[in-house]
């Protein structure tokens, strides 16, 4: 028996368009050809219980082989098999999915089929020259039969030698490609793509250490789990099996700190684990780590238009036959179903946060500095988050306390609130570095919060809106006494031609500091308050905080930080100075505060507590202190 005919295209250039364009990475294809073999068999096992096929079904499995010799990599299956008829269907005749036509049949019984769009058999020519297909019926009296194809529309179909049912696909891999002829190379691809199938997939035999060699045993290697964690119902399971299999995902990695098992039925069908692994820091290096599977068919970890964008800092898995999929499954398409997913998951993640709050409040303190990323990132990102998670996201302070909104709110208010009845709340962004100005509002009896996390300047803008008269002030931002002014200021008694003077005298004994320019502030803070500070200005400190991780405002990361040297007049020493150039031109006054160890010691101390006297600025100052001594 032999026959010849056209393959069904309407164009002799469809074949370059699938070698180069069908699929954005070649290596796909043995997902496609391996995923179609797994079908085939599912379809049998369908048949199987419904009593439509009744031969003994054996073991059912998928095997991967490769013949260097020859240059060929196959995949092959016991499974339902084709007919003549049937290849001429489903092969000749591109994109005619069966799995389509067998779903519609099958449809309640059938719910594991992978296969839709009837074009993954041709990712096979991406990489091969010819491609065979040696193939035998499940159905009584079926022939074998071989269809030959060399990457053109012409084809071949002939008699076959083939006892058993099932299929054979052949490819003879191209010059191109010959890495896919190389054990290390398929068994990569295999661990990637098809990790999790729900069908036996064997390559090669299992090795063991012999002798002082490697030596292959006579058990089927097989490359993957049929009965992957999330498939499995969560009574089941216990917490070790959870972390068990967030290693086998990433290895090498901490435990996760908290876990959700996804198990939904109508009105669409997902399964999946999502972990909360550790991450304080970097939030790009921890996104897109949660894979996507389609029935067990790995299809990318690229996962943005499933979830919302602050759950693509989760790792694990997703599996949902109804996410739609372009035909090289590769990229999501937008749909109702794909936003009720989406909306699905960030409620979940929101009930285990607030269901772990509520129940084991110590342990969620303890994880909070990591799974803070986690809920700030989703508040800024996600109204509807947000008014879930203001519940249960937490303020720490400088103590390690931690707080809810509510519970900080009240704790403040009745010290906290300024002359127009604002309430301020205080943050440190660093507890070493402006150790002096957060134990400065202590003794007023502040108290500060430690906003030390990379979205934390983001939050303090978003909670200024959200929270009603609010404002967040960092207790380096200005003097303790106007952090949260409770009166107008104290009038400055001082002519322009005083401020000018000591203008002068403070400023030409500040060192040079990179990208940093002074300004001259004059308060009258009273005798026993320091006689010099330094202090930046909050708005366009946080803007150049914003830039950093925000574009668009890079014009502000690229400005000086903006300082203030806030001079107390009601201090003996600075009214001192103020005395002694009275009357004096610049150059006088110049000759005076560089003659005048006070000024420069009041200058470098006040560098000092914002740790900015460095270099030779910090040794004269060390020299000079030990010869005041």
């Amino acid at each position: 028996m032999q026959q010849k005919g056209q393959i069904g295209v309407t164009t002799e250039n469809i074949f370059p368009i699938i070698k180069k364009f069908l699929y954005s990475d070649h290596e796909i294809f043995l997902r496609e050809i391996v995923s179609n073999a797994v079908d085939a068999i599912q379809k049998l096992k369908t048949l199987s219980s419904l009593g439509e096929f009744k031969g003994e079904l054996g073991d059912l499995a998928v095997k991967v082989s490769i013949d260097t010799q020859n240059g060929t990599l196959t995949i092959s299956d016991n499974g339902i098999g084709m007919t003549a008829e049937e290849i001429d269907k489903y092969i000749n005749q591109i994109a005619l999915s069966s799995a389509n036509e067998f779903l519609d049949k099958y449809k309640n019984d059938a719910n594991s089929i992978i296969g839709h769009f009837g074009l993954g058999f041709y990712s096979a020519f991406m990489v091969s020259k010819k491609v065979e297909i040696v193939t035998k019926s499940h159905k009584d009296a079926s022939e074998a039969v071989k269809w030959i194809c060399d990457g053109t529309p012409t084809y071949t179909i002939e008699a076959a030698q083939r006892t058993e049912r099932g299929t054979d696909i052949i490819l003879y891999i191209d010059d191109e490609n010959k890495n896919f002829l190389e054990t290390d190379e398929v068994d990569r691809l295999l661990k990637k793509y098809c990790r999790f199938l729900p069908i036996p997939i064997v390559f090669g035999k299992k090795t063991e250490w012999k002798d002082g060699k490697s030596v292959e045993t006579d058990e089927d290697n097989i490359i993957n789990d049929t009965n992957p964690l999330w498939t499995r119902k969560p009574n089941e399971l216990k917490d070790e099996d959870y972390k068990e299999f967030y290693q086998e995902l990433y290895p090498f990695t901490d435990e996760p700190m908290f876990w959700i098992h996804l198990n939904v039925d109508y009105p669409f069908k997902l399964t999946g684990i999502l972990y909360f692994p550790k991450v304080k820091a970097n939030v790009d290096l921890h996104k897109n780590k949660i894979q996507l599977y389609c029935n067990q068919v790995y299809v990318t970890d690229s996962v943005e238009g499933i979830v919302p964008e602050f759950l693509t800092l989760m790792h694990g898995v997703i599996d949902s036959p109804d996410i739609p999929l372009n035909v090289s499954r590769s990229y999501l398409q937008s749909d109702q179903n794909v936003k009720k997913i989406s909306n699905y998951i960030t409620k979940k993640v929101a009930d285990r946060l607030e269901e772990i709050f509520k129940n084991d409040r110590p342990q969620f303190e303890e994880k909070w500095d990591s799974l803070k990323l986690f809920v700030e990132y989703g508040m800024l990102t996600d109204e509807k988050f947000y008014e879930r998670a203001q519940k249960f996201c937490l303020l720490k302070n400088t103590d390690n306390k931690f707080f809810t909104f509510e519970e900080y709110k009240n704790l403040i208010s009745s010290n906290q609130t300024d002359k127009d009845g604002n309430l301020v709340y205080l943050y440190s962004n660093n507890r070493d570095e402006q150790y002096t100005y957060i134990n400065n509002a202590k003794e007023k009896g502040y108290d500060v919060l430690l906003l030390d996390g990379q979205l934390d300047v983001h939050i303090t803008s978003l909670l200024e809106q959200k929270l009603e008269k609010s404002r967040f002030v960092r207790v380096d931002s200005d003097v303790v006494d106007n952090l949260i002014k409770k009166e107008d200021d104290t009038e400055i008694k001082l002519t322009d031609k005083q401020k000018e003077e000591l203008k002068e005298a403070f400023l030409s004994q500040m060192p040079v500091v990179d990208k940093v320019e002074f300004t001259v502030d004059y308060k009258a803070l009273g005798e026993k308050t320091k006689p010099v500070q330094i202090t930046q200005n909050e708005f366009m400190r946080r803007m150049k905080e914003m830039s950093a991780m925000q574009t668009g405002m890079s014009f502000y990361g690229d400005m000086p930080d903006n300082m203030n040297l806030v001079l107390n007049v009601d201090s003996p020493l600075v009214k001192k100075v103020l005395t002694d150039v009275d009357g004096k031109d610049n150059e006088a006054i110049k000759e005076y505060a560089q003659s005048n160890t006070a000024i420069r010691q009041l200058v470098d101390l006040a560098l000092l507590a914002n740790n900015m006297l460095k270099g030779e600025a910090l040794s004269n100052f060390i020299n000079r202190s030990i010869d005041l001594i």
